[in-house]
């Protein structure tokens, strides 16, 4: 097994079935800032949370965490939590209230399921510091519309990989893993870092705890 490595992004097709972002009622006038948000988006199976997971680790004892100013965001999903993740749990009426009041700085919908990042993503950003978080690449646009500076990292992985690690993980049957192993949705801002998640978790975390650090240093 080769180690990870960050790369170039070469490009995607579209899907079709993109996951778009809820309604909110209430409209965002201007950008969130002066903080940083960045937004750690890939195919199912690529392993975006355990990523997250090892990072954080890594970086919990650091100053920046400590005062503050690093914040991995908790993401909420309108489903209860399952192998291989950590997020806050809501129902769908509950999700769709909050779009509709606007307490959610970012929102979508994918897989059937509804996602989300709370109001504590906004007030770090909103207080100067940086937010990272589980994302969605077909939600980029929106994102850059909501967030004055984005950063975003994809993490990839072969398919054949991929399917093996959402058979692991036990939460979807032979269909649904098939669903998220077709979706392509298009990347329509380059990565700032791609990280090809073939080796073990703590490589992969390593290199992302050290990408958060040069922007936290930035």
């Amino acid at each position: 097994m080769s180690p990870p490595g960050a790369t170039p992004f070469p490009g995607a097709p579209a899907d079709p079935v993109a996951p778009a972002p809820c309604a909110d009622g209430a409209a965002q006038a201007d950008p969130l800032g002066p903080g940083t948000m960045i937004l750690v988006v890939g195919p199912s199976g690529a392993g975006k949370d355990t990523l997250l997971s090892v990072a954080r680790a890594q970086l919990a004892r650091g100053s920046d965490a400590r005062a503050g100013r690093l914040l991995f965001a908790r993401r909420l999903v309108t489903r209860p939590q399952g192998s291989g993740e950590a997020h806050g749990t809501l129902t769908d009426a509950e999700f769709e209230a909050s779009c509709a009041s606007g307490r959610f700085p970012l929102s979508w919908r994918a897989h059937g399921l509804g996602y989300a990042l709370g109001p504590e993503v906004a007030e770090t950003i909103r207080d100067g510091g940086l937010v990272v978080a589980n994302g969605s690449r077909a939600t980029l646009p929106e994102a850059r519309r909501r967030f004055a500076a984005l950063v975003v990292v994809l993490v990839s992985a072969p398919v054949e990989l991929r399917a093996l690690r959402l058979a692991a993980r036990g939460r979807e049957d032979p269909a649904a893993i098939r669903e998220r192993l077709g979706r392509t949705p298009e990347m329509v801002l380059s990565p700032d870092l791609e990280i090809e998640n073939t080796g073990t978790p703590e490589e992969g975390g390593a290199l992302l705890a050290d990408f958060i650090r040069t922007r936290l240093t930035n």
